[in-house]
């Protein structure tokens, strides 16, 4: 797939990427990989790797998370391995048992995970799950990096006599040490180590008067050392003994050296994958660091980055606590070539290595700092002319060296390229140079590469205006304030503010004046028109985003009103009823006042009960009509329901009939014509059969327990025979 050049590389600043990614990596082989990290060659390579850095990302949220990869190298133990007849010292034998401990453990991990973590884990089935290694290994080596005393019964015994030995050397140099002592012949430090042996610190005086062997004197020569007599032959066996443990050592070492060869291959694989891990771990680490993420990669070749962060930026401006802007920029078959333009030090080049630096991560198995609504592609091949085009080295002047770059860039340029090139045109004549661009760029076009440019060619944008496919874009600019805004407009071209630059950097007003005389009326105007109408745009902008704020304003306020009348109205219709039962016992209350009065007066229980009686007639009677008008309420309210649920119901019915009525009309789909080996079931039925043969027109289907005759055109298709 990639055809990336070196150049590209560098003129995106792709290697700054590859140190920070480095300073991630916890082994010296992981750091190796992480400098020599490229474009991968196949698409599907480079989306493998950047689905493994996410799950190794996703893992941080996981109860389960990744074991240790971390690991000694043994690169050069391996070398020594591969030697027929090589002997391997204790500690590559700790670095081996290690590693296969670390791979065994992680091989186990992804295994048990595999719903988790399934490319880590497709990565890691491939890898032999073994503990002979860690096994044999253990068996001779102990936990300091030793040979055991048991790895062989005549180590065994070595060790045991050099225990005794080293017993006897130090009873009997501390008898000597007593007696001589005692005697005063001795000096202040009374015992030395010399030779790595044990030796009495004599006064020069009484040299003589030692029974032993000379090994040596101080500097000024008042003290000689001595080995007394009765510790030499102990000594002499200890060392004899010693020799005898080293060569026996080395039988052992040699013997675990044959045992481990066969492993050769699996410790190898064990240091390659377990080194992509740490790769894959230094991507998740450096992701972490600049919010990076995958997003959806599209088949069809279009991208669109939202949010978009230029990585090493970032990182640089989070250092000196300033802020850093984002881009959205989009390239389809609709908007192939954007033509950026603005003023210097507006941020075109920047946005220009955003979108190639991004590009190169992704196809390199790095996430990047987008939106997560983002979409990209890959390209086979990404062509940039950025930076310094000078090359002293060649004799070729600024526009010679762009000229050979094009050169290039014709002859590779295809509808898999992605191409970028800043300030496009420039290094010779304004007029000639931008005729000579606009027609570069109409080939690039032709051979539907897609492609960002920063200009200030006015020909260019105008081409841009004209060319369906080709789009203007300009970074922003705040006229009033004499400010980059940093911020990429897509629709419209962008004017270089010359003049504005210029007088902030306090250029005298009369020069400038001076110089505005000098140019085109024509080019001033057109250029003034460019300024005017992003002003106007911004203006718009600002005037369209307070009224939106002035509207969601009001609509909060009337949703807010809206919802105190709301309560004001059932709290107004809470009184009336409270009031309207408040004066109907108040009325009811006159009336049994008023027949107490009564019957206190003339003691007529008669006329009392019958008053009471036709008090609580007319108010049954009211009740009775209430419940009749609640009931006629309910009934129109529920033959309501009803009404409206059967006309869902019909237009259901409605939907079904045309939906079977299309269905009739669709000729019948062909049924697949079916062959000896075939998975096959009855029409309708749930059992699965295997067509054995052909016989009289009819399949003989075996179910394993029988086997039955059918008509072919009574069975479906379950699986078609490989």
């Amino acid at each position: 797939m990639s055809r990336i050049s070196s150049k590209t590389l560098s003129d995106l600043e792709f290697k700054e990427v590859c140190l920070h990614i480095k300073e991630y990596c916890v082994t010296t082989l992981g750091q190796d990989k992480a400098l020599k990290i490229k474009p991968f060659n196949s698409r599907h390579k480079a989306i493998t790797e950047l689905k493994q850095v996410g799950e190794y990302k996703s893992s941080d949220l996981e109860d389960k998370p990744i074991p240790r990869h971390g690991f000694d190298d043994i690169s050069s133990d391996l070398k020594r391995l591969s030697i027929e007849g090589s002997i391997l010292e204790e500690i590559s034998f700790v670095k081996f048992k290690d590693i296969s401990e670390t791979a065994n453990e992680l091989i186990k991990f992804f295994r048990q995970n595999n719903h988790l973590y399934p490319n880590l884990h497709n990565k890691f089935s491939k890898l032999y799950f073994t503990p002979d290694i860690i096994i044999s290994i253990e068996n001779i080596i102990n936990k300091f990096g030793e040979v055991k005393d048991d790895a062989s019964e005549n180590l065994a015994v070595i060790r045991q006599e050099i225990q005794v030995t080293r017993s006897r050397i130090g009873s009997s140099f501390s008898k000597a040490l007593g007696q001589y002592q005692s005697m005063g012949y001795l000096a202040d430090i009374k015992e030395s180590l010399t030779e790595n042996i044990r030796t009495l610190a004599v006064k020069a005086m009484y040299r003589r008067k030692v029974k032993g062997k000379v090994l040596g004197q101080s500097k000024t020569g008042s003290i000689v050392y001595i080995q007394p007599d009765s510790t030499d032959t102990h000594t002499r066996n200890l060392l004899n003994l010693l020799a005898d443990e080293t060569q026996e050592k080395n039988k052992i070492l040699q013997q675990l050296t044959e045992d481990i060869r066969p492993y050769y291959k699996l410790l190898v694989n064990y240091t390659k994958t377990l080194s992509d891990l740490d790769l894959i771990y230094a991507k998740k680490r450096y992701a972490d660091e600049i919010n990076g993420i995958l997003p959806e990669i599209t088949a069809d070749k279009r991208f669109t980055l939202k949010n978009a962060y230029h990585p090493l930026l970032l990182a640089t401006n989070r250092k000196i606590g300033e802020k850093t802007y984002p881009q959205d920029i989009s390239l389809n078959k609709d908007q192939q070539i954007i033509v950026i333009s603005g003023p210097n030090a507006g941020g075109k080049s920047i946005t220009l290595k955003t979108v190639g630096l991004l590009q190169l991560m992704l196809q390199s198995g790095i996430l990047i700092p987008v939106h997560e609504y983002s979409q990209v592609c890959f390209f086979d091949n990404i062509l940039t002319d950025i930076g310094d085009n000078q090359s002293i080295e060649n004799h070729l002047s600024t526009y010679s060296y762009r000229l050979k770059n094009m050169r290039n860039f014709l002859k590779k340029c295809d509808d898999q390229t992605l191409f970028l090139i800043d300030e496009f045109g420039t290094g010779t004549d304004p007029e000639l140079g931008g005729a000579l661009a606009e027609t570069f760029l109409e080939v690039f076009y032709e051979k539907g590469a897609f492609g960002i440019i920063t200009t200030h060619y006015a020909n260019l944008k105008k081409m841009a205006t004209e060319t369906k496919g080709i789009s203007n874009a300009n970074m922003m600019f705040d006229s009033n304030n004499l400010k980059p805004i940093f911020k990429l407009k897509t629709g419209e071209a962008g004017s270089s503010f010359t003049f504005e630059v210029a007088q902030k950097n306090g250029i005298p007003f009369s020069l400038i004046n001076r110089s505005k005389k000098k140019v085109e009326r024509g080019k001033l105007r057109f250029d003034k028109s460019i300024a005017k109408l992003q002003q106007e745009r911004r203006n718009l902008t600002k005037t369209k985003k307070e009224l939106s704020t002035k509207t969601t304003q009001a609509d909060q306020e009337q949703k807010r009103l809206d919802t105190i009348n709301e309560k004001l109205q059932k709290k107004l219709e809470s009184f009336q009823t409270l009031y309207d039962s408040n004066q109907k016992l108040i009325s009811l209350g006159q009336k049994l006042n008023n027949m107490g009065e009564r019957y206190f007066n003339h003691k007529n229980k008669k006329k009392l009960i019958a008053e009471f009686l036709s008090v609580i007639e007319k108010e049954n009677t009211k009740r009775t009509k209430l419940n009749k008008k609640e009931r006629v309420k309910q009934k129109r309210q529920k033959a309501k329901t009803e009404k409206e649920m059967h006309n869902r119901i019909d237009k259901i019915r409605e939907k079904k009939k045309k939906a079977a009525k299309e269905e009739a009309k669709r000729p019948p789909k062909p049924k697949p014509k079916l062959h000896e080996g075939d998975s096959v079931r009855l029409q309708d039925g749930k059992a699965v059969g295997t067509i054995d043969r052909f016989e009289k027109q009819k399949a003989i289907v075996n179910y394993g327990a029988f086997t039955t005759s059918v008509q072919p055109e009574m069975l479906e298709l379950v699986k078609s025979a490989k």
